[in-house]
Parts: structure tokens; C-alpha cells; sequence
């Protein structure tokens, strides 16, 4: 087996890496995770959350993503981030425009509760509570990006 694998990840805007990698720290919708070279294949959906990524050289980057999906195979991990940014890049502006999205989905939702179920209500408001929590892990305040009704 291999001792690194191909790691690319882009979102709309960018590609923002495309390396060989020991390991890549995933922040799954059903729980985290880590590929490796040798990992059975598998397509995850990600919550927001940071991505961590060990390098070839044993360095680690972090990237704050708010979601998406990875393809995961014994060769490679391909993530597509709904929005992406590496760790050092993030603001507190552009993480406010990223909670100020997810409060808008989250009131949309529930203004049409009776339409889309509680089911669509409730990931809203995971989604908003995961922003959040992604905001205060890389030292960013929550609270200045919250909208007005």
C-alpha cells in the first residue's frame, strides 16, 4: 500500500489544493472522519467544519469548508466544497457572509414548514449550529454576523 494519496479540493470560486497526502480529516454529516491511502471507496457528505490535511512531508493545513460532498477511493480524495477557504484566509467578514447565508436558510425553512417538513427545518438549524461552531473553532465571533429579521 501506498503512503500517500492524491488530495484535491476545489469549491465554485477555486481550486484551492492539489497535493499528495498521508491523511485527510473530514468533517462528515454522519460524524468525522479520516481517509488514508487504502481506504475503501466512498462518497461522504460534509457538514461545515474544518478539513485537516496531512501533507507527503507531514505538515498540516486546515481549510474551513460549509459543506459539500468527498469522493474518497484507495488512491484519492476529491472534496467539492459548496464554499471553501484555507484556514489562514478565513475573516470575520467572510464568515459573515457565511452565517448570514445560513440564517437566511434557516428562516426560509421555516417560513415554509408546512411545505417542506420538519425534517428540512431542523438540518436548517444543524447547518446554522454547525456554522457557528466552525466560526468560534478558528477564533471567530458568531455573534457579530447575526442578521436581522
Amino acid at each position: 500500500m501506498a503512503d500517500t494519496m492524491q488530495f484535491d479540493l476545489v469549491s465554485p470560486e477555486r481550486s484551492l489544493v492539489s497535493v499528495p497526502v498521508r491523511e485527510v480529516r473530514l468533517p462528515g454529516t454522519d460524524g468525522d472522519l479520516t481517509a488514508m491511502p487504502g481506504h475503501a471507496p466512498t462518497i461522504v457528505t460534509l457538514r461545515p467544519g474544518l478539513v485537516t490535511v496531512i501533507g507527503a512531508d507531514g505538515s498540516q493545513t486546515e481549510f474551513a469548508v460549509t459543506g459539500g460532498f468527498v469522493e474518497i477511493g484507495p488512491d484519492s480524495v476529491s472534496l467539492l466544497a459548496e464554499r471553501g477557504h484555507a484556514r489562514d484566509e478565513m475573516t470575520q467578514d467572510i464568515f459573515n457572509d457565511m452565517m448570514a447565508e445560513a440564517h437566511r436558510n434557516r428562516r426560509s425553512a421555516e417560513s415554509r414548514r408546512e411545505t417542506v417538513g420538519e425534517d428540512v427545518v431542523t438540518a436548517a438549524a444543524k447547518l446554522l449550529a454547525d456554522m457557528e461552531a466552525l466560526g468560534t473553532h478558528v477564533g471567530l465571533d458568531p455573534n457579530q454576523s447575526t442578521v436581522p429579521n
